[in-house]
């Protein structure tokens, strides 16, 4: 029998979920031996989002024999364990960045980071802004800021409220017939916002707390769960690091689209932005084009990339 292919739904660490989408029928599978991609660091071979071929063993039960190549991947480094990494999702069609303002304060150098990775996987990336309800009156300055610099780099940003309802259906619909990735830090409101997308769904709401997630890699709870409106979410644990993988340093610019729009205009070929005459994007900082809380996470970027928190 030829193999079959199918998309993996779950990692549950010693077997997987699968179903062959678009059709919602999800059964276990296991690996057959041992599948290894060309990094060795990275801790999980398949990830969810992953399409596979497998075929039925003399039981009945499904065996995973290969994994197709992937269109792309959200990968991070873990902070404590500088040398692995961890693929996140596979084959997303657009990544929802959940962040709040306060409760937890947004940190933009953690968010520069997830974006990063996004523009270098080639995956569109939109900022969800939870609890709006919570900080619109109380500092109409910091929301208007926060605009601002995330809309001038050119990010599309949807303010939301799971209290009043407010970006949901928005959101819901942009989510139609697409894989999408739902990412943030611990306690910006993901689980609660996806749960409001579709409430048939219960993500675990706060049942991890951060201290157990620090430096650990829960696969368990990775998941695809399909919205009853169309498409799929992705939900993933909260993230408290997120490291940079695959990117050189000399190459980081070219991944804030605003920087790269300015670089075209810098004296010197390649330009670090950080010391050359004649640098095109240092002239836009200092012009107010380019937010200086961007410019800082990419030095912040260029210096290191072991540590980040």
């Amino acid at each position: 029998m030829a193999d079959m292919e199918a998309t993996v739904v779950k990692n549950a660490g010693s077997h997987y979920l699968l179903s062959e989408l678009p059709e919602w029928k999800v059964f276990e599978a296991v690996l057959r031996g041992k599948i290894r991609l060309k990094a060795s660091e990275i801790t999980n071979p398949i990830a969810v989002g992953d399409h596979v071929n497998y075929e039925l063993d003399a039981d009945g039960n499904a065996v995973i024999t290969q994994i197709l190549p992937r269109r792309n991947y959200v990968i991070r480094r873990s902070t404590n364990l500088s040398r692995q990494a961890h693929i996140i999702a596979a084959n997303v069609d657009r990544a929802w960045i959940v962040v709040s303002l306060y409760f937890p304060e947004v940190k933009l150098p953690f968010l520069d980071r997830i974006l990063v990775t996004c523009e270098l996987y080639g995956i569109p990336a939109t900022i969800v802004l939870s609890k709006v309800d919570m900080y619109r009156e109380e500092d109409p300055e910091g929301l208007a800021r926060f605009h601002s610099i995330y809309e001038g780099a050119g990010y599309p940003l949807v303010e939301t409220s799971v209290v009043s309802g407010e970006g949901i259906s928005e959101i819901r619909e942009a989510c139609r017939g697409k894989v999408n990735l739902f990412s943030g830090e611990s306690g910006v409101g993901k689980s609660s916002l996806i749960k409001a997308l579709d409430p048939s769904l219960d993500p675990k709401i706060g049942a991890i707390s951060a201290a157990h997630l620090q430096g650990k890699h829960t696969t368990s709870l990775y998941e695809m769960y399909p919205l009853a409106t169309g498409g799929y979410v992705i939900d993933s644990p909260g993230i408290r690091g997120f490291g940079l993988v695959d990117v050189e340093k000399e190459e980081i610019a070219r991944y804030f689209p605003e920087m790269l729009r300015a670089a075209e205009g810098c004296r010197f070929t390649p330009c670090t932005h950080t010391h050359e005459p004649g640098c095109a994007v240092k002239a836009a900082v200092d012009a107010g084009l380019i937010s200086p809380e961007r410019y800082n996470s990419y030095l912040g970027m260029l210096e290191e990339d072991k540590k980040f928190r």
